[in-house]
């Protein structure tokens, strides 16, 4: 058995098993791998304190240190979320969901005209996307694919699970979202790393990066609306902060995207500053 095999497996087994353990000792059990995970410092957790410092650069040691241990255990909450939310019950995705400015979702879509979602990756945001897909909203997304294939075969299924369509990231996808835009769907992207090498330059936390352009696009081409969505952690599920994203009605198209884009990411930027620790961003931004 080779390697991406292995992984797999791995993943498949661990699925099934949280799957099957008592609540509070799955929740309490990935605790303990977090803290496992922190003391060990991988590259990952390196990368993830680096990001956070950029973050929040007030500081000192002790309090990054403290704003670690609770990003870990926010990011082992996802993974947990992620194994057990299959068996949860519609009516408790609904009573475990929080938002506000829920308005600048709904009303655009049930009037037809659907709405572009622009969103980090923070919190649980396939918990966001149950949700919604609850109120009958036809949800659309984009999955980057992964090695093994049996592994994004699996998220695959489980987000089509949930009532999400997920297209795989590639040359074709945004012909097949602009699509879905005109046809008043809900379209959900997450969009603080650029994948494709070609994204917009924006300032973030002061420094320079690159965000991807496709919700821009698509708001700007196709006239719907285009918010951003911030998930953070509350006790008891998660809470989500709607912002509405004003379409510049002057200049061409490449300076329309590139405003629209910075304003996305100053919006990203409040959400991630007002709760940092549940932002799970363990790859290089800057």
């Amino acid at each position: 058995m080779n390697l991406d095999n292995l992984v797999a497996l791995a993943y498949f087994t661990g699925w099934k098993l949280v799957r099957a353990l008592p609540e509070k000792f799955a929740y309490a059990s990935f605790e303990w791998i977090g803290t496992i995970t922190l003391r060990r410092n991988g590259a990952p957790i390196r990368r993830l304190r680096s990001n956070l410092q950029r973050v929040c650069p007030e500081k000192d040691s002790a309090a990054m240190e403290q704003l670690m241990v609770n990003a870990v255990s926010s990011y082992m909450r996802y993974w947990c979320d992620t194994f057990r939310s299959p068996d949860w019950s519609k009516d408790r995705v609904k009573k475990t969901v929080t938002v506000t400015r829920e308005e600048l979702l709904t009303e655009p879509m049930r009037d037809g005209r659907g709405v572009v979602i622009a969103l980090p990756h923070a919190g649980n945001w396939d918990h966001a996307g149950a949700y919604f897909c609850g109120m009958g909203f036809p949800l659309v997304t984009v999955a980057e694919r992964v090695k093994p294939e049996a592994l994004f075969n699996k998220f695959l299924e489980y987000r089509q699970n949930i009532g999400m369509e997920v297209l795989a990231l590639d040359s074709r996808s945004i012909v097949t979202l602009m699509q879905r835009a005109r046809e008043g769907r809900l379209i959900a992207l997450v969009a603080d790393r650029d994948l494709s090498k070609s994204g917009v330059d924006v300032s973030f936390f002061g420094h320079p990066a690159r965000m991807p352009a496709g919700p821009a696009l698509l708001a700007i081409r196709t006239g719907i609306p285009l918010i951003t969505a911030y998930v953070s952690y509350a006790p008891t599920g998660i809470h989500i902060v709607f912002n509405s994203v004003e379409i510049p009605s002057n200049g061409s198209e490449e300076e329309k995207i590139s405003q629209v884009v910075q304003k996305c990411a100053d919006l990203f930027a409040e959400g991630i500053a007002s709760s940092p620790q549940d932002w799970h961003m363990l790859q290089r931004i800057w």
